[in-house]
């Protein structure tokens, strides 16, 4: 499903149940580590239809929990929560810093000329796009990902692709596979729905790897979530 857009630009979106339920992949009294599920919000929208939310379902039994990041509704894998402020705090630097490393999954539409390489094509909002961003290079911001393609399956026209964001724009992974000409499958803002496909239940997009520093221990972590398609 697709937000609408009115005059004003308001986000209508009203989700459908989710009922998967999140897992928990690591936790101790710092952190947790979590495996959302696609098709659940990050955060509870402005919409009282649009309460439930990773955050929403983890303040229930982690009552300071704070998400570090987001990921889109229809994608699916490795979110990291802080479980208090000052954690909160001490993570979030190493975000700014680009000091954690993301690997995500997708399965994208058409054969890939190369088989990896590094997309760099600024990003930027436009009003009369909402919800979708678009690629502008006098106006958008620096986004950068890396990729690189684990495999072809001639037989549906499709490659297993390896995204690293090196930076983190909102919609960053979505916008650069268009960018390449070959949009995530089942990405419904960007061109992975069309008219003759097989519809698929979700978008093909999944964090399956996360690796940072544990701000207490000062020990390497790395958190990994199997791609479930």
């Amino acid at each position: 499903m697709t937000p609408t857009m009115t005059s004003t630009a308001i986000d209508t979106f009203i989700a459908p149940p989710c009922l998967a339920q999140i897992q928990i992949l690591y936790e101790d009294e710092a952190i947790l580590a979590i495996d959302k599920p696609s098709g659940l919000l990050s955060l509870s929208g402005k919409n009282p239809l649009n309460l439930d939310s990773v955050h929403y379902r983890l303040v229930q039994d982690f009552a300071d929990a704070r998400l570090l990041h987001r990921l889109d509704f229809g994608t699916s894998g490795i979110i990291l929560v802080a479980r208090n402020k000052h954690i909160n705090g001490l993570l979030t630097q190493q975000f700014q810093n680009r000091s954690v490393t993301k690997t995500y999954q997708a399965l994208l539409m058409g054969k890939l000329s190369t088989d990896s390489g590094v997309i760099d094509a600024p990003i930027a909002k436009d009003a009369a796009l909402f919800p979708r961003l678009k690629i502008c290079e006098l106006e958008g911001k620096s986004a950068m990902t890396e990729y690189k393609v684990l495999s072809y399956c001639e037989q549906t026209d499709l490659s297993r692709v390896q995204f690293t964001p090196i930076t983190g724009r909102t919609h960053q992974l979505r916008l650069h596979s268009q960018h390449l000409g070959h949009p995530i499958l089942g990405c419904d803002l960007y061109g992975g729905i069309v008219d003759g496909r097989e519809p698929v239940s979700r978008m093909m997009l999944h964090a399956q790897s996360l690796a940072f520093t544990h701000p207490l221990t000062g020990g390497d972590m790395q958190i990994n979530c199997p791609c479930p398609f």
